[in-house]
């Protein structure tokens, strides 16, 4: 059995790629932005686009990244899945070096991560960002950079955990779903079991508690245990 987790308003509060592109990109991100959410454009070229517009100093995208506060109930999260041999991977189609370094930030710095490659060099006096898609994106088929499906691709049990629209295409190919916000009401919608969750201070009881018959029946029984 593995755990796959999404971040970006997940595992951190907020999102830290919008608060990157937020302080640091001007207001032509949104546009970009937009496009993405009418379709016109894959996430993957929306994100490269995007952290191209960059213009901070590494130590102040640090600093701004050291803002970024993680779910109060994550760490307890952590300690029950590997007490319990529960392999956690992070699949984010977010930003890797914002994701280690928050997670670095909290003493965390063990979990595999799979999410876009960020790259950075300094040249017309100030350093120069860009973004490459995970190995995952490989014949995704709605241009991510981070292929969540493939990523979850296999033949063991796989607990999924997200929010938002990077997680919709992934919620019908796993086992066992969290899910909250904008991922909550794409599986009301679709009809795809779910176990709601405002935390992962809720979370961690009701994982507890449907785990133990995880193995021994569909998923669509299993999550209608769950209040």
């Amino acid at each position: 059995m593995q755990v796959f987790c999404d971040f970006d308003g997940t595992i951190s509060i907020e999102d830290a790629t919008d608060m990157v592109l937020s302080r640091f990109a001007g207001s032509e991100w949104e546009d970009i932005e937009q496009q993405w959410k009418r379709g016109l454009i894959g996430s993957a070229e929306c994100m490269r686009r995007q952290i191209a517009l960059v213009q901070a100093s590494r130590k102040d995208l640090n600093a701004l990244l050291d803002e970024v506060s993680i779910d109060p109930g994550f760490e307890d999260f952590l300690s029950y899945c590997n007490r319990s041999d529960l392999p956690v991977t992070i699949v984010s189609d977010g930003v890797d070096y914002f994701i280690r370094h928050i997670l670095a930030r909290h003493g965390i710095d063990d979990l595999r991560i799979i999410a876009n490659v960020l790259t950075y060099r300094f040249a017309h006096g100030r350093e120069l960002y860009s973004l490459s898609p995970s190995l995952t994106a490989a014949g995704c088929m709605s241009g991510s950079g981070v292929c969540k499906c493939r990523v979850v691709k296999g033949t063991e049990l796989q607990i999924y955990i997200g929010d938002g629209r990077s997680d919709f295409c992934v919620s019908d190919k796993v086992d066992l779903v969290f899910a909250k916000a904008k991922l909550a009401d794409y599986c009301e919608d679709q009809g795809i079991p779910y176990v709601g969750f405002e935390s992962f201070v809720d979370l961690l009881p009701k994982m507890k508690a449907i785990l133990p018959s995880v193995a021994r029946g569909p998923r669509a029984l299993l999550q209608s245990k769950i209040a």
